[in-house]
This record gives structure tokens, sequence and C-alpha cells, in this order.
């Protein structure tokens, strides 16, 4: 089961090598691997349909195991990933053949492919959570695959800010799920009966909320759906696949998954059905509206994805059997369709439903699939559509008005579906011929083998519906319910068990699909029109969200990095007292002034404790002494200079005192620290040129002096705090055993700095290095240097002047006298 998840993986590492080698046969080629796959699950069938899941876990992280669950619903999910794929993949290597970038691609297509293989195989959360969000990452690189095309990119960008968004909300939702459940195994939530009892009631509305947003931005459900149609910027492969069987079902998988567990309450029985038929119908009728088959194809799945979490939310033994028909049903005759509009495109030059005409004749092969595919997207008799259909018009049967409303939506989205269908299968291939683009021909295998083979199971598999039904519709509704259901699929062969009431309600479904497409122009220009009268959607929004998050973000960081250093170092200094001194005596100063306003005594605020002072030795107190007297120079220092080498007093009395406390190696760090500070500051206060006296008013004095006390005070206080407590040993303990044995070290502060931390040692030396770069390009420019210190001047002859005239250089040393004098200079 592990090789089944990651085997894709591994086909993509070698794709491109694959590539190179055959070249146009490549697909063949890497299409072996889903096809393996395949293979190996559809030799689980007999387990799976005796309601006998296999699981499989390994350790992973502590408290976490990379584990895999397969049951009914998976297993569908696993063949149509695989199978599907396989064409998928052969059709790629024949419809991107000769492109530069083919190798590429078919590691993005493997990539995809075994991310959702290892989303719906997943048994643990997290593990789950890791392949949702690679769908969104792989769909990111399908989608802009043609990133020289600013649409390929935006679209792509899109994709992904809108599924990631609902992906961040997904994991804070399997987090609560997780820990309500005491397990980050499916399987285990499945089990666990009463989840959301007693003092975990509380949790289930916004586990089902973050649940559903991550849903609902995956799937496309209004008003997140705009992302699915702008999708299609990308080759037509990647339609193809994401459509069919892939990215856009897994949040129908969560959600079916997710049942057993979340499902059966007022909020699921009436979020779902809601939502769902809100982008049924909206899909439904959008798709009448456009002209490019790919974009007329795209609305419909949106409006698919709409009726399955409809029936999801309906939650009934009828809606879901005829949710999982529907989306077997679904991925047949979407895969197909648009694998044949791609060859359209591909042989034709346009994708243009208004000017194609004519083509069977010269396009048989594909003629017959669009034909098979249509009559299986109608649901007409004997496809899988027809039975899945069935289904759903069975919840009528109920008798709640809730019900009868969702089998309207029903009817009325299957109906416009059907226009899209029987559209696309007639008129691009039927009628007078129209001249096109490119010399109209059939496709060769690679393009048609898949479409041909996809309508024909859309049929077959409704003619062959009891077993059809047994091995895989009915275990994976078994598990989308949580509960065993019995077999009722019959063969309309069968006429004991027709259901004349429900032929009924088909028969109106096809007759109000055949009238809308012999009025389809019509009714185009009509929602044309509306969309002119009504500019504004989400796609617009989106925009313009983006465009107000990058003005905000440019308007903030101009608040916040204006420049100014002096601001910076303020704004530093007050938030480190602010956070030493608040969280230690904030608390217990309010609390004195409570008592001092309601006449209690208090002792909240104890006096600090200076202990330990009455023990220095007389040198100890002389080091102090060294330290407070270079403060003074510091404070009364009169130019800059003078006070850059009396703050070196401070350090090397610091050092002095490590020394005097046995820490001889990091007295002599902070006396080289110390030298080299005072030695860098100086010579970067005289090459600079800058004001030598310290030309601060009164009030700068007082507020950058009372600055300095609160920050200054706010650390004593937290050492003291931190002092006042027991010293916990046991990582100074952990260092002293394992300095020699482990790290063979035996200066613990240097393994300390080199191994344990070592990491955080280089990015200081980092931070330092680029910072001194910078100091050495600010005095380069400073001095008439070459700019940002990197280069050389350029010789006399190629075509400018390596250096200023003399007249030049002494203006400028003139200019800048003169600034000095004003006081006008700053660093």
């Amino acid at each position: 089961m592990l090789l089944t998840a990651l085997a894709p993986f591994l086909a993509a590492f070698v794709a491109p090598l694959v590539v190179r080698f055959v070249g146009r046969y490549a697909g063949w080629v890497l299409g072996i691997v889903p096809a393996a796959i395949f293979i190996y699950l559809a030799g689980l069938t007999g387990f799976v349909s005796d309601v006998r899941p296999l699981a499989a876990a390994y350790p992973w992280a502590d408290g976490f195991e990379f584990s895999f669950y397969l049951d009914g619903l998976s297993l569908v999910f696993g063949l149509l990933i695989s199978g599907i794929g396989t064409f998928i993949v052969i059709y790629s290597g024949g419809y991107l053949a000769g492109h530069p970038h083919l190798g590429r691609f078919m590691s993005f297509i493997l990539m995809f492919m075994g991310s959702m293989m290892g989303l719906v195989m997943s048994d643990s959360v997290i593990t789950l959570f890791v392949f949702w969000e690679l769908t969104s990452i792989t769909s990111f690189l399908l989608i802009g695959f043609d990133h020289a095309r600013q649409a390929s990119r935006r679209a792509a960008m899109q994709a992904l800010v809108i599924t990631g968004g609902g992906g961040l909300a997904l994991l804070a939702g399997l987090i609560l799920l997780g820990y309500t459940a005491g397990s980050w195994n499916v399987s285990d939530m499945l089990n666990a009966p009463g989840l959301f009892e007693g003092d975990a009631a509380g949790l289930y509305l916004p586990i089902l909320l973050l649940v559903l947003a991550g849903a609902f931005t995956k799937s496309a459900q209004v008003p997140f759906h705009f992302w699915l149609p702008n999708a299609m910027e990308a080759p037509t492969p990647v339609s193809a696949y994401l459509h069919s069987a892939t990215m856009v079902k897994a949040g129908v998988y969560l959600l079916a998954r997710l049942h057993p567990v979340l499902g059966d309450t007022v909020e699921w029985n009436t979020i779902l059905p809601v939502f769902g038929g809100v982008t049924l119908l909206t899909g439904s009728i959008l798709a009448l509206r456009q002209t490019d088959m790919k974009q007329m194809l795209a609305y419909t799945t949106m409006g698919s994805l709409g009726m399955l979490v409809m029936l999801i939310g309906v939650g009934t033994e009828a809606a879901m059997l005829g949710a999982i028909l529907f989306l077997i049903a679904h991925s047949f005759y979407k895969g197909g369709l648009f694998m044949i509009v791609g060859t359209l495109d591909h042989e034709t030059g346009t994708r243009d439903i208004t000017r194609l005409s004519g083509l069977f004749s010269k396009m048989p092969v594909s003629g017959v699939s669009a034909i098979l595919a249509a009559v299986a997207m109608a649901g007409f008799l004997f496809t899988v559509g027809f039975y899945g259909k069935e289904e759903i018009y069975k919840i009528i049967t109920s008798g709640n008005p809730m019900d009868v409303l969702v089998v309207l939506v029903a009817i009325v989205g299957n109906a416009l579906m059907l226009v899209v269908g029987v559209a696309i299968a007639v008129k691009p291939f039927f009628g007078p011929a129209i001249e096109t683009p490119l010399s109209p021909h059939e496709g060769p295998p690679s393009l048609i083998v898949g479409s041909l083979i996809l309508g024909i199971l859309g049929i077959g598999g409704g003619l062959m519906v009891v077993e059809f039904g047994d091995y895989f519709a009915i275990p994976a509704a078994q598990a989308m319910l949580g509960e065993t259901i019995e077999g009722h699929l019959h063969s309309l062969l069968d006429f004991a068990y027709l259901n004349w009431a429900l032929l009924t309600l088909s028969a109106i479904t096809w007759g109000l699909g055949l009238f809308v497409f012999f009025f389809l122009d019509q009714t185009r220009a009509l929602l044309r029109r509306v969309a002119e009268v009504w500019r504004w959607g989400p796609d617009q929004g989106f925009d313009q969200a983006m465009f107000g998050l990058l003005r905000g973000s440019a308007r903030v960081t101009h608040f916040l990095h204006h420049g100014r250093l002096e601001l910076y170092l303020i704004l530093i200094f007050v938030l480190l007292a602010a956070a030493t001194i608040g969280p230690l005596y904030g608390p217990p100063i309010l609390a004195d002034l409570a008592a001092f306003f309601t006449g209690t005594e208090s002792q909240a605020l104890y006096p600090l404790m200076w202990f330990g002072l009455s023990e220095l030795t007389f040198y100890e107190w002389a080091i102090i002494l060294i330290a407070l007297l270079g403060l003074l120079a510091v404070v009364i220092g009169r130019t800059r200079l003078v006070a850059i080498v009396s703050l070196g007093i401070q350090g090397f009395a610091v050092a002095l005192i490590f020394m005097l406390f046995g820490a001889p190696d990091l007295s002599f760090t902070q006396f080289m620290v110390e030298t080299l500070s005072v030695v860098i500051l100086a010579l970067v206060m005289t090459r600079l040129h800058l004001d030598q006296r310290d030309s601060r008013v009164l009030e700068e004095v007082v507020r950058d002096g009372g600055i300095a006390v609160l920050a200054g005070l706010g650390m004593t206080m937290a050492i003291l705090s931190v002092l006042s407590h027991p010293l916990d040993l046991r990582l100074s303990e952990f260092f002293e055993q394992t300095s020699v044995a482990v790290a063979h070290g035996h200066n613990i502060v240097n393994v300390i700095l080199v191994d344990y931390r070592a990491l955080d040692t280089l990015g200081e030396i980092s931070v330092v290095m680029t910072a001194g770069i910078a100091i050495l390009a600010l005095i380069r420019i400073r001095t008439g240097g070459p700019k940002l210190g990197i280069g050389v001047p350029k010789k006399a002859g190629t075509g400018g002047s390596s250096r200023k005239s003399a007249s030049a250089r002494k203006s400028a040393s003139t200019r800048s006298k003169s600034r000095a004098k004003s006081g006008k200079a700053t660093a």
C-alpha cells in the first residue's frame, strides 16, 4: 500500500529521463505505473466488497503514523485516479509531443496523481493534510505550466490562494477533530461513538465550519467557485484529469469520508444541500453562456460537484448510492469529453463551438467517443448515469419538503448539463463543414484511445449494473454511511423492478434538456445580456482583494519601515522595557492601586531583592565602580568618539566579572567583541565625516535617558526574578555529560556554540558578515569609492571617468565640511 501511494512520485523522478530517451512514446511508457496501480487495486475489490477494509501504518513521529486505510470509498477513488490517470498520461505524451518541457510536465502530472492517491488512502488526518496541500502545490505547477502567459500565471496563483487558504482552515479543523477524538486516525474516529457529546459538544460547529471551508474551496462551491473555470488556462490533459478524477473531487471525498463523524446533524443537513444546490444551478446556467468548450465543461464540473455535495448533505441511503454512481459516471464522461475537446483543439486549431461543424467524416473515432460520452452525461437508458439519476430521484419518496426541493434542483441541473453534453457531441461533428484554422484530421492513438474507452465504460457499466454495484458502488456507499446497506440495483431489462414514477422524472429531465438545446443560441445570447448588466462577480472581487492587499501592505510597510533609524531604536527599547517590566510587576502594581483606592492593605508589590550584594569582595566592588564610571563618561561625553570609547569600559568590566567567576573563555570572547566593536564604530564615525558633537536637545536627552533607565531596570529585574527561583541544572548536566561523549569536545561553551546550536551560530555569523558588508558599502559610497563596494574603477578610455577631477573633489570636500559645521549631517 505504501508503494501504491508513492509509486507516482518515483515515476515523476525518472520522467524527464524517460522523455529524453523515448520522446513522444513517453506517455505509453510512463502510463505503465498508473496501470499497475489500477490492476493492483482492482485485485482488492473482493476483499473490500465484503466490508473488510485494509490498513497499514508506519511510525513517523512521536504520536503520529504514516498510515493508510483502504475501504470501498477510497478504493473507488483510487481506481478512478489510477485508471483515468493511465489514459491521461498516455494522452499527455501525444498532446504535448515535441514540447520542450514535456519531461517537466510528465513529472508534474505524476506528482499530482501521487498526491491524490496519498490523499484518498490516508488514514492519519496529518498525512491526509500533507497530501491535501500537495494537490494544491502540484495543481499550481500544472495550471501555470505555460508560465509565459499572464493568464496562466494568474489562474495558477488564484487556485493556490483559494485552495491554500481553505487548506489552512482544514488544518485547524483536523487538529481540533483529532484532539476531540483522542486519535489522529480517521478509522478510529469512524468507530468512536458519541464523539461530540458532553464537553465536546461546543466544538462541533467550529470543526464543521473549518472542515467545510477546506472542502468547499477545493471542490469549488459557491462563492469559491471562480478559480475552477479560470484553471482552464492549463493544458487540456491537466483539465481532463483535474475535473474527472483528482483535485476538485478531493473536497467531495473529504465530506464523504467524514460523513459518519460529522453528518446527520441539522447543520450538516442544511449547509451542504443549500450550498450544493446553489452551486449546481450556478454552474449549469453559466455553462450555457460559454462558447469555449473547455469553459462549458468546466462549469458543468462545478455543477456536478454541487450535485455531489448536495447529495452528501441529504445523507440518506438513496442519496449516498446516487452520489457514488453519479461520481463514477461523471468521471467517465467528463474525462472523455475533455480529451475529445483537446483533440479537436489540437487537430483543428480551435475549441470554439461556434467555429466547428461537420467534422464527423474526418474525425470519426472522436465523433463516436463524443456521442458515447454525451449519452452517459445525459443519463440516457442503460448508462451508469441513468442508474445514478434514478437513485437521486428516489429521494423524493421520503415526502420531506426539503427532499422534494433537492430533487427539483437535481432535475433542472441534470437537464442543463444534458444540453452541454449534447452540444459538444452534435455541433462540432454534424452539420455543414466549416473552415478551421488547421486542416482537421483524426488524432493519433494516444489522443483517442482514452476517450473511446471511457465512453464505452460509461455505457458498459450500466449494462452490468448489478455487478458494478456489488463490487464498487455499494461498498463505497456503505463507507459513506458507516453502515451496511442492501444491494437493490437491477437492470432495466428486469421489468419487475421498473419504477415508472422515477422513469417519468427522467423523461422530464431529457425533455427539458432537449428543449433548451434547440434554443441554445437564444439562451446564450440572453445570458450574455444579463452578464453585461451584472458585471461584478467573485472573480473580479478576488482581483480587487489582491490589489487591496498589495496596496495595504505597501502602506503598512511605509508606516513601519520609514527608514528613520532613531525611531526604530526607540520602539525596540520601549517594547523591551514593557516586555520585561510589565509581566513581572504590572499585576502587583495594579493590585496596590486597587488596594489604595479601596482603602485595604496589600502586599502584592514586594521590594526588589538585592540579594547577594553584601557578599561582594572589595575588588568586585571596584569592577562595579569602574563600570559606573564608564557609564558616567558615556553620558557626559561631549563627542560621539568619546562616548564610543567610554562605552567599551562597560564591556571590559563585564569581561572582568566573567573572569573572576571562572569563565575565562567567555571573558576572552567578551574582550574581543568589545575591542572590535569600539574599533569598528570609531572607524565608521571617522570615515563618515559626521558631526562629532552630540547635538541633542534637552527633550531628546530626557526621552532617551528615560527609555535607557527603564530598559536597564527591566532587564535587571528580570534577571533577579530568575535568580530568585531554584536553578534548573538539567540542561547544564546534559551538556556536561554529552560534551565529550557525543560532541568530542572538552570546552563545553565551544561545543554548545559549534555543535548544539550550530545553525544559530551560523546565522549569527551571517548577520555579522552582512552588516559588515553593508557598513563597508556605506563607507565606500560616502568616500567616493565604487558604488556598493562592487567592481573596480574603470580605466581611462572605457567610456567613463574613474576618478573625480581635483576641482570636483575639492568642491565635494567643501560641501561636506559646510554641512558638518552647520550640524545638518545625519547618520
